[in-house]
């Protein structure tokens, strides 16, 4: 199998989302004097939804998260309330895709904890997690919510294990054992039935989460692969990483055959990780460099050449890591198809970036927003974790819809 090479030239074709731009929030909309983890892991230290924003701060003794109601942007004060229950620094934060007030965190101090944050907002500091964690060994670097089922959670640890967590008992109800080294990063497809997996060993893998059954597996040897993401429902995973010379690089896989890489090209010379986020309503990929103000844009296909360039956003201002929002919180009456949360370490600042296709009409285009998954759950943890897989529940992108948390009896 050859390699295909790609061009950065743009290579025009008819595509709807030719023209996006990302569009930066005026000062007034951004969220200032917000003292951002210093912390160099490689993670995004954001997490953001329809009704919060959380941060990692940097603070002496523990580890803190700062949860701020979206819509309050401005001036943060140096009293705002956090949440400082972790013993060592916050590694990750991740919200709960289908409860968006309970948010999931883990920690040098090997706990994951899962709070529950109350409408509005804190008014004081939440030291008492709704559930306190512990399977690690070591630090847990990784968390990631199952797409489908409630109540699942992934953490992986720096003893080289993932354990996945039925939180509607407080267990980890399975250990997935089989990386020899730190992961890097854990990505799901759609309806959470595969798990594709990046290492420290140099190796990309596809699991079955529920038995850690390695399916599919790549030596990276030519390239450190750092990031993975399954591309919806294409059959197809894409990696970003580094080359031999150490350039910044993207691969496309078809995660059925890792023996090759159907594309791999380099990006550019830069030192930042570059983190991929994927947009499976418009099969649009964003490429944003770690330490740069730079996010690529493209468009997946299934024929040949895959990925086509289509713009770039370029700001002079670095980022540390970004918050995506999920479908349901753009603002459909501006053509938003994605939204960033930029973390401007320089300036203490988390800046709102809009991804915006251009149009003249002020009504609603049903052409650029599908049906997405919505806030519903399709099963419960244990209709999952018996074997059924099942996708998202699907709703039009001007609605969204709760659930509830199911939290064991202490």
């Amino acid at each position: 199998m050859t390699v295909t090479k790609m061009s950065w030239r743009p290579q025009y074709r008819s595509s709807k989302f030719r023209n996006v731009y990302g569009k930066v929030a005026s000062r007034e909309k951004c969220y200032d004097c917000i003292p951002i983890t210093k912390n160099v892991h490689d993670n995004h230290f954001c997490a953001v939804n329809a009704k919060f924003l959380a941060i990692v701060t940097e603070s002496a003794g523990g580890g803190s998260f700062l949860v701020i109601p979206i819509h309050q942007t401005g001036r943060i004060e140096p009293n705002h309330p956090k949440v400082c229950g972790h013993q060592g620094t916050v590694l990750d934060i991740k919200w709960n895709p289908f409860i968006e007030n309970v948010i999931a965190s883990c920690s040098e101090d090997t706990s994951v904890r899962v709070w529950e944050i109350p409408d509005g907002g804190l008014k004081r500091n939440m030291t008492e997690a709704v559930l306190e964690l512990y399977g690690h060994s070591r630090r847990v670097g990784l968390i990631e919510w199952h797409p489908t089922a409630n109540n699942i959670l992934f953490s992986a640890g720096y003893d080289y294990k993932i354990l996945i967590w039925n939180l509607a008992i407080g267990e980890a109800v399975k250990m997935i054992d089989c990386h020899t080294d730190v992961i890097l990063c854990i990505s799901f497809n759609t309806d959470g039935s595969l798990l594709a997996t990046t290492c420290k060993d140099k190796k990309l893998r596809v699991l079955e989460p529920r038995s850690g059954k390695v399916l599919q597996e790549a030596s990276c040897k030519n390239h450190k692969v750092m990031r993975v993401v399954f591309l919806g429902d294409m059959n197809r995973l894409l990696t970003t990483g580094f080359s031999r010379w150490n350039t910044r690089q993207i691969a496309l896989w078809d995660q059925e055959d890792l023996s090759v890489p159907l594309i791999d090209d380099e990006v550019d010379g830069l030192s930042g990780l570059l983190f991929p986020f994927y947009d499976m309503d418009t099969h649009m990929l964003y490429l944003a460099g770690k330490g740069d103000g730079n996010i690529r844009y493209y468009e997946i296909t299934t024929e040949k050449p895959f990925l086509t360039y289509l713009m770039e956003f370029r700001s002079p201002a670095p980022q540390k890591g970004l918050g995506a929002m999920p479908k349901h919180g753009l603002d459909v009456s501006q053509c938003e198809i994605f939204r960033f949360y930029k973390l401007i370490t320089l300036k203490n600042q988390i800046e709102p970036i809009s991804m915006i296709v251009p149009r003249r009409s002020e009504t609603y285009q049903e052409d650029i927003y599908p049906m997405t998954q919505g806030m519903e759950p399709a099963m419960t943890a244990d209709e999952w974790l018996s074997g059924i897989n099942r996708g998202g529940v699907l709703k039009t992108q001007v609605l969204g819809v709760g659930g509830g948390l199911d939290i064991p009896a202490r």
